[in-house]
């Protein structure tokens, strides 16, 4: 049989790269048939605790996923899982993530596009991202598309609130000089003011950073968090004073959330950093918060904001827009390891990340045979299959809510 140089030096060409192309009258290749799974989804079961909630996705295969949603309204969130999603997603593909998130997402859109049914879905998304890495026996971030991150820098988060009102400047410098000494380079301290509680007066949030500088020195990067407790002129001149007295590097959400032509008068404005995103759950919303609010730096949260699916989306978008993606992230287990596998498969990932250490207070630990890596302020991206943690569901089983 005879072969054209022109088809020779095609096939020579795809051959190097892979590929093949037909021999001219020979027979022809079939046309490669769709890979399958095989694997069917056959139970959706929702753990729900005081403080979290989980979701597993069993399967026909024996193998099963885990994932966590949003920590608010906990059992709410179980019935939307148990009883909207559920049904989706039974006798499907889990390998169909994409049609299965999108089935599911538009199946509980009347009930709200943000809130209850994002955070919902992402404790189903994030089990259904585990769940495929345990079928293939690698870490989901190779499944997004490793970038061969290892580690990753993380600040100490920390709240002002507490029972009956709020924590003193010194408590709020004692607990920020606690990360630092376990080896954290950088803090944040949250207000957590919010809209309800908008523009208090001046001293509020100036006095406990003044305090807080003190105590953790002039070394350590600091960052505040408004909570949006403030309106854009009062955010402008309270965030000027804190960059020019105390260094502070970055002010989050300094304005009610549903402000975006105020935030972009603060980033306009001030000379540090300005970020949102906490309270953006789809990509339609932060579309709107890039092009409207433009902050510097996006803090999407993989337990509000539907998952790893749209979260990977997201960060797409982010880095058309050269926005670094700074994960919100104050829950410890697979919340964080989520996040961590995301920031393990993007190119746009700031160089310090949101964490609030073990918190024991939450009383989750129990929960999973295996931690994560914390060692001198930077958190390690797994390494084990799926998410890489391992659930002790005995336990799990023990403390949620829903028996």
């Amino acid at each position: 049989m005879k072969i054209s140089r022109k088809h020779f030096l095609q096939s020579s060409l795809l051959s190097a790269l892979g590929f093949s192309l037909p021999m001219t009258g020979g027979k022809a290749q079939e046309k490669p048939k769709p890979a399958k799974s095989g694997v069917k989804i056959t139970n959706v079961k929702a753990f729900i605790q005081k403080k979290a909630s989980y979701v597993k996705i069993e399967t026909d295969a024996g193998v099963s996923g885990w994932g966590e949603g949003d920590h608010e309204f906990t059992p709410i969130n179980g019935k939307i899982v148990e009883e909207i999603f559920k049904p989706v997603l039974i006798g499907k593909d889990p390998f169909d993530s994409e049609y299965l998130w999108k089935e599911a997402f538009f199946e509980g859109y009347e009930g709200g596009s943000t809130g209850f049914v994002p955070g919902s879905l992402a404790g189903v998304d994030n089990a259904l991202w585990d769940l495929k890495g345990r079928l293939l026996n690698v870490p989901v971030s190779k499944l997004l598309g490793g970038n061969r991150l290892e580690k990753i820098a993380v600040y100490g988060s920390y709240g002002r609130r507490k029972k009956g009102g709020y924590k003193t400047p010194d408590e709020m410098a004692a607990e920020g000089l606690k990360f630092v000494q376990e080896g954290y380079k950088t803090i944040k301290a949250r207000m957590q003011l919010y809209d309800r509680d908008r523009n208090p007066g001046f001293n509020f949030t100036f006095d406990c950073i003044k305090a807080v500088r003190k105590a953790i020195g002039d070394e350590i990067e600091l960052f505040v968090d408004f909570n949006n407790g403030y309106t854009a002129g009062k955010a402008i001149e309270l965030g000027l004073k804190l960059y020019e007295n105390f260094n502070v590097k970055v002010i989050e959400e300094p304005v009610s959330a549903f402000d975006y032509q105020g935030l972009r008068q603060v980033v306009e404005a001030l000379p540090c950093e300005v970020n949102a995103g906490e309270h953006e759950y789809n990509k339609w919303q932060f579309r709107d918060l890039i092009l409207t609010g433009n902050p510097d730096c996006l803090n999407l949260d993989l337990i509000k904001c539907g998952g790893i699916t749209e979260c990977k989306k997201i960060s797409g978008m982010a880095e058309a827009f050269e926005k670094e993606i700074m994960v919100h992230n104050t829950r410890p287990t697979l919340a964080t390891a989520a996040s961590l596998n995301l920031l393990g498969s993007i190119g746009n990932f700031a160089k310090v990340q949101e964490f609030s250490g073990m918190r024991p207070d939450l009383e989750l630990t129990a929960l999973f045979h295996n931690q994560l890596k914390f060692e001198n302020g930077f958190l390690y991206i797994p390494t084990g299959i799926g998410l890489g943690l391992e659930v002790n569901e005995k336990e799990m089983e023990k403390q949620k809510l829903n028996k």
